[in-house]
């Protein structure tokens, strides 16, 4: 092992007490083998105290806001920060208190050892579940026809980003293939130096992005690049000698641990299979179950409808007939029947989901083709409308049904609309800007 008969100074002491207890709390190590069946409530269990802590704390010193949001879909919410401070205070807390009674300590070779070990598969994990995800690019997807009918000014920038990256899935295969590469290289002690240095690289587009586009993922990519610059940095004096000095440098002993006992040696070589098969093997088999299963329900057409955009010919409520004006933001201008039940309108309904300026719904025909069921979502269970639905010509829909208190009689004509986008362009020879 490396440092095993030097002195660390007064501050390289402090900064990896912080840093132990830091990660040690952040990266919880029950975290690698929660995919063990039981294993994932006895993490959870263990997260608790830290729970029922971060909101003493926040409601006695930090007062972010009075009612922490829980992280969801977003990581960067009030309760996302205080976490981050309350781990931050217990870190802190905890060096002082073990500097004040461990004070003759002049080195903590075998805890440094386990910190990296910790660190590098915490790291080899979390790139691989991503980087998996973009190799069958499911982390951000194509645009649908809804998206596409979206102006690009009324987008925000993360889902403006998300649709940039989920356009192009070569592009998206190729961040993916890089973090996966992170994953396989940190694994193995002798590969880890490069896989650290890679993870920089990686980790640090990524932080760039969510903090350029605003994307709520801002203090989970921080964590993981300063992770990776950590683990480089126990490296830095080969590094500089190698790199800057031109000198010739010993092979790292950073991850070099002798095990006296079989037992030990045996179990290092099963602990890091059950690794490698949960993290990767499993996941990846999981990801391409997911693949196959997304790929059939997001092509699905319910008949009769056909997918496609339909603009609104006729819009009568309550037995008025609305003329068509853009200054009429509640009049339904066009709708879009996508594939696999989602739809979305070109109005401002507050009855449907709104999102960037259109309004979002789930349909689902009858067996018949004679009725139209309008949802919030495809998993609720009672209609926000229902329609009588009539086919007279090919491309013709009439709607006669009730939405809320309105009633509805809606005639949609389907238009030949062509995305130019969907036909993903690539010309080695441009002879002009596009």
């Amino acid at each position: 092992m490396q440092e095993t008969t030097t002195t660390w100074s007064l501050f390289g002491r402090i900064s990896f007490r912080f840093a132990f207890i830091y990660y040690l709390i952040y990266f919880n190590p029950l975290g690698l083998i929660s995919g063990i069946p039981g294993m994932y409530y006895l993490t959870e269990a263990i997260n608790y105290p830290f729970d029922i802590f971060i909101h003493w704390f926040n409601d006695n010193f930090l007062h972010i806001r009075k009612e922490l949001v829980p992280m969801g879909g977003s990581g960067d919410t009030s309760y996302g920060w205080a976490q981050l401070f309350s781990y931050f205070f217990l870190a802190a807390v905890g060096a002082l208190i073990w500097s004040i009674l461990d004070y003759k300590k002049t080195a903590y070779p075998k805890l440094h050892y386990w910190l990296c070990i910790l660190l590098r598969y915490s790291l080899a994990g979390i790139a691989f579940t991503y980087g998996i995800l973009k190799v069958f690019a499911m982390q951000m997807y194509f645009p649908n026809m809804s998206q596409l009918a979206t102006p690009l000014g009324d987008y925000l920038p993360m889902r403006f980003s998300w649709l940039f990256i989920g356009y192009s899935t070569p592009y998206q295969m190729f961040s993916g293939f890089a973090e996966v590469m992170v994953a396989l290289l940190l694994v193995w002690r002798r590969t880890a130096l490069l896989g650290a240095l890679l993870a920089i690289g990686v980790f640090a587009n990524v932080a760039m992005l969510n903090l350029a586009y605003d994307i709520p993922v801002k203090i989970y990519s921080l964590n993981l690049l300063v992770a990776s610059i950590f683990l480089v940095w126990q490296e830095r004096s080969r590094l500089l000698g190698f790199f800057l000095q031109n000198q010739t440098v010993a092979p790292s002993t950073l991850y070099e641990m002798h095990w006296s006992k079989k037992w030990q040696r045996i179990g290092r070589i099963v602990l890091k299979s059950v690794f490698i098969v949960l993290s990767f093997g499993l996941g990846t088999y999981n990801y391409y179950q997911y693949y196959v299963q997304f790929h059939e329900e997001n092509t699905k057409i319910l008949e009769p409808i056909q997918p496609g955009m339909y603009h609104v010919e006729l819009f009568v409520k309550n037995g008025d007939t609305i003329p068509e004006s853009l200054a009429d933001s509640l009049r339904w201008r066009d709708i879009i029947f996508d594939y696999n039940g989602s739809g979305s309108l070109s109005a401002q309904d507050s009855s449907l989901r709104m999102r960037y300026g259109r309004a979002y719904f789930s349909y689902l025909p009858d067996s018949l083709g004679t009725q139209l069921e309008w949802r919030l979502s495809s998993w609720d269970s009672l209609p926000v409308a229902t329609f009588k639905m009539d086919l007279p010509s090919e491309g013709k829909m009439i709607l006669t049904g009730a939405k809320k208190d309105d009633s509805l009689y809606v005639v949609l004509q389907k238009l030949n609309r062509h995305f130019p986008l969907t036909e993903r362009q690539f010309h080695w020879i441009s002879e002009a800007n596009r």
